[in-house]
Parts: C-alpha cells; structure tokens; sequence
C-alpha cells in the first residue's frame, strides 16, 4: 500500500522521491483525459524552466491557474501531480500550467521561489500568444507548493500586477514547528515533524532562510493587497496550524480569505482519489472557489464565498 512507504525523514533524497512518484501515482488512480497537454520550456536566469500546461479546450480564451506540486521543495514533480492538474483544468475548464521548478539540495532556497515567481510572470507577460485570460490568472499548490504560491502571489502584488485568487492547499506558511498542530500530529500519517524538519534541513542554506519571508510567508510585514485565498487544512496535520495562522494574517490585512478546515483528514489527502471521496470533494471547492473569483475579475472575491455544505469533508 502505498501509505506504507518509509518516512521521508529516514530515506535518502532519491529513495523518497521515487517513493513519492509511486505513491502519488497509486493514490490518485486513472488520470482524466485532457484536450491539449504541451510542455513549454521557458529561459530564466538560473536554468531552463519546464511548464507543463492542461488545457481542456484550445478553441477559446480561458481563465488559467499557475500550479505549483507539493513534496518538500525537495520531492515531487509535475508527474506526481499531473492527475490532479488534469482534472482541475477539465472542472473548471480553465489552463492550468504545472511548474517544474528546481528542486533542493541541488538548488537551495530561493531556486523554488526564483522560479515560481518567473513561471507566474511568464504566463502573465504571454497571456495572448497562450489564450488565456490575464484577468483571470490565479496561483495554486499543496504543501511546499501551496508556499510557493503564497509567495509568488505576494511578488505579483509587489509589482503592481493583480491575480484573480489564490489556493492554498494545506501550505507550509512558516520555519516553525512547534505549533500545537506540530505537537498533536507529530507522529501522524503521511507527514511528521521529522519530516518536515528533513525538509527544511535540504531547502534552507542557514537558520536565517528559516526567517525570510520568501521561505516563511507568514512572517511577511506586509501581506495588503493581496488576491483573495482559499485555505484548505486538515485535521490530522502537523501543518494545520501553519493554514491557520496564515489566513488570520491574510483577514487582518484586509484579504479575503476562506478557510476550511478537512475533518479527519492527512497531510496528501488531495492526491487520494483511490482512498477517499475528499480528494474529489476538495477539487470541487477549489474549483467552485475559482469561478466565484473569476467571474468578478474587477473585484475579486469582494463578497464571502459561500461555505461548504454540511455533507462534504470540510468544516471549521
């Protein structure tokens, strides 16, 4: 079973990224047929950036979403995710460009970074030549990838240049680890504390990276006029808190912000199609978050974003 593998904390880099692959491909099960799949390698300053775009049509401008894998900065690919990204761009009928950003130890904070905000710039700066609309650009990703999208929505907004919304699948917002969500879920399933302290050890050059908010977006002085998020955390995960105490960073500058929190579910559990109907049943939110951002593109998500109903997975 794939929930079987060895901890990442004791594997080495390349056992826990074949791993990882296995896994992914197991729990997500038979992928969704898409229209046009392309890959686009794309110049940037450190290396020759791979984006993989889903699109479910090619007969029409759509709204895209810029998706950034989760795994750690340190595991994951765009194949670990591509089932995912396949079914999002059919359900909400928008592109969806998959980045293949660098991966540490081999590239270190900021490499991830550097190459997410360049990806989202990319897509923005050829919005025409790729028939999408720049309106209607949004930023996604679980885990380190849900980071990644913090990050470079901020660097958007810093440049001046609007995003449509944000999803931000049970993100690591920060260094720590030491929350009570750390300390109930330490030993947990799927993603421990050790884990996680693996994972930053093979992200960050020094303590001091652990502060910087590229690395920690929760620790940013300034997160105004950023495009509104959803927040998805789970119950059982050590990075629950990292979830919450973003959004309430988020609420308090003035950014519109849903939080839902997944009642009895892992860290991963979006990648479990074959193990539960909540992997599904997130997608919906996240795809019903993204219609309700785009179809006010002037304003965002000025109004609330209607809550869950009572018969799916989230709560809180």
């Amino acid at each position: 079973m794939a929930l079987e593998t060895p901890p990442v904390a004791e594997s080495d880099v390349p056992t826990a990224r074949a791993n990882m692959l296995e896994s992914s491909l197991e729990l997500w099960g038979d992928s969704d047929p898409v229209d046009h799949i392309e890959d686009h390698r794309l110049t940037t300053p450190g290396t020759p950036l791979l984006v993989r775009s889903y699109r479910p049509t090619t007969e029409r401008e759509l709204p895209a979403v810029v998706f950034f894998h989760g795994g750690g900065w340190v595991i994951g690919s765009i194949e670990t995710h591509d089932g995912l990204c396949r079914k999002l761009a059919k359900a909400a009928e928008c592109a969806v460009f998959s980045v293949e950003y660098r991966l540490a130890p081999e590239h270190p904070f900021p490499a991830a970074v550097e190459d997410a905000v360049a990806a989202v710039r990319w897509v923005h700066a050829n919005a025409s030549l790729l028939r999408v609309d720049p309106v209607r650009l949004s930023v996604a990703g679980d885990s380190a990838g849900g980071n990644l999208a913090a990050v470079a929505a901020r660097s958007h907004a810093r440049q001046g240049q609007h995003l449509a919304s944000q999803v931000l699948i049970y993100p690591v917002t920060d260094g720590r680890v030491d929350t009570a969500s750390y300390d109930a879920n330490a030993d947990g399933c799927f993603v421990t504390r050790a884990d996680m302290q693996w994972f930053f050890a093979h992200y960050a050059k020094s303590t001091s990276d652990l502060q910087h908010p590229d690395f920690a977006p929760l620790r940013a002085a300034d997160l105004t006029g950023l495009p509104p998020a959803y927040i998805a955390t789970c119950e059982l995960d050590p990075l629950r808190d990292d979830g919450i105490l973003y959004g309430a960073r988020l609420r308090d500058a003035g950014v519109p912000v849903t939080l839902e929190e997944w009642q009895g579910m892992i860290h991963g559990f979006a990648l479990m199609r074959t193990v539960t109907p909540a992997a599904d049943e997130l997608l919906d939110r996240v795809v019903a978050f993204l219609r309700f951002c785009w179809s006010s593109p002037c304003t965002g998500a000025a109004s609330p974003f209607p809550p869950a109903s009572s018969e799916g997975g989230a709560g809180g």
